[in-house]
């Protein structure tokens, strides 16, 4: 036998092999799924997805969008779902912003500022996270009602009903498309190579640009262009009300976060050639100038495998949030578990969304990664 006709064979060998893994597993799982449907039957419970079409009965306490006790348990899941991701994306971008500035501070030369972000990270870091949403939860359920509210400038107040913040005056979709299109500005920059800096500078002014645009176009001309809370009676009216278990959220997961983070930022930073900091230094360069242009683009090319790491986990964390009560995915899943008894199909909801969110994570990291690699030319 020649030794091509071996290479042949021994390829088709391994493809009967995988094909037989596959069929033998499509067995397994189908036999599994049959009994587990024959053991329903016979205990009198009900299988199948036709419960989302039913009301669900009973009401939450955070949606984004308009919400009944008549809605569906698929709108209801889909609510739920809206909810964790929304908190996981901002849980995800403070923690990276305040991650980096407190790698950087931990990189630094100064005795007082390294002591003081390296204490942050030891105390956040160690602390498990249940722990500090509890504490957090109870720290502003304590504090003082709407009528003796903590007001900051007039417009931004702060009591156990939760904070009360101006908003731009426009929908919730409105507010999501803005949202995206900030989002596909900064995939641009980033695609075209913008130095951090200059990428955060643009994307700032972008920021900038998208309100007044939205304030000028969207708002109705009998409405302010922003709503501001105002006390009227024992609530506030106007602008948007951050719920406890919303801000108590979000503030032990940034915390959490940004301190896990801030170590893989300065792991990358320590990385960096001591010659190449030489050189620029060598060149008239300041600290600044050596942190935008030497120390931090290069850094971000072993930073940015471990950051995508910490972001699957802290949307995994938002499932914490069952513990004080906020109604994320996990939350309403495991309500609607007990309510309508369909736990088989409702776990296997909660384990494939959270499953095309981390997976769609995982792909934006490896597509940020090969951006910042060095292209040969």
């Amino acid at each position: 036998m020649t030794p091509a006709e071996l290479k042949v064979r021994t390829k088709r060998r391994k493809q009967l092999i995988q094909v037989a893994i596959v069929i033998g597993s499509i067995i397994v799982i189908w036999s599994v799924i049959s009994s587990a449907r024959t053991n329903l039957t016979a205990l009198g419970i009900t299988s199948g997805f036709g419960f989302l079409e039913r009301a669900t009965g009973w009401s939450y306490s955070f949606s984004l969008v308009d919400r009944s006790i008549d809605d569906t348990y698929l709108r209801t899941i889909s609510i739920g779902l809206l909810n964790t991701i929304m908190v996981g994306a901002i849980c995800i971008f403070l923690s990276t912003i305040f991650g980096f500035l407190i790698g950087t501070a931990r990189d630094m030369r100064n005795l007082a500022v390294t002591s003081a972000a390296g204490v942050f990270v030891q105390i956040f870091r160690n602390i498990p996270l249940i722990l500090q949403v509890v504490f957090w939860y109870a720290t502003l359920i304590h504090m003082p009602g709407p009528r003796q509210s903590y007001s900051f400038g007039e417009t931004l107040f702060m009591s156990n009903r939760g904070i009360m913040v101006p908003v731009l005056n426009v929908s919730v979709p409105v507010a999501l498309v803005i949202t995206v299109i900030l989002l596909l500005l900064g995939l641009y920059l980033i695609w075209r190579r913008v130095s951090p800096m200059k990428g955060i500078c643009i994307w700032l002014a972008g920021f900038v640009v998208v309100l007044v645009a939205a304030a000028l176009t969207l708002v109705p001309a009998d409405q302010p262009v922003i709503s501001v809370p105002e006390l009227k009676g024992l609530r506030f009216v106007g602008g948007v009300t951050l719920s406890v278990e919303f801000v108590a959220m979000i503030i032990a997961i940034v915390l959490y976060g940004s301190a896990y983070i801030a170590e893989v930022v300065r792991g990358g930073l320590k990385e960096v050639p001591t010659g190449l900091i030489e050189a620029g230094k060598a060149l008239g360069l300041g600290p600044v100038s050596i942190w935008t242009r030497i120390k931090m683009p290069m850094a971000l090319r072993t930073v940015i495998p471990p950051l995508g790491n910490q972001w699957i986990f802290i949307m995994k964390a938002t499932t914490i949030g069952v513990a004080i009560g906020f109604s994320d995915l996990f939350y309403i899943v495991s309500t609607s578990i007990t309510q309508s008894g369909q736990t088989l199909e409702l776990i296997a909801i909660l384990m494939g969304a959270f499953l095309l969110i981390n997976f769609s994570i995982a792909q934006f990291v490896n597509w940020l990664n090969a951006q910042m690699k060095l292209k040969a030319h």
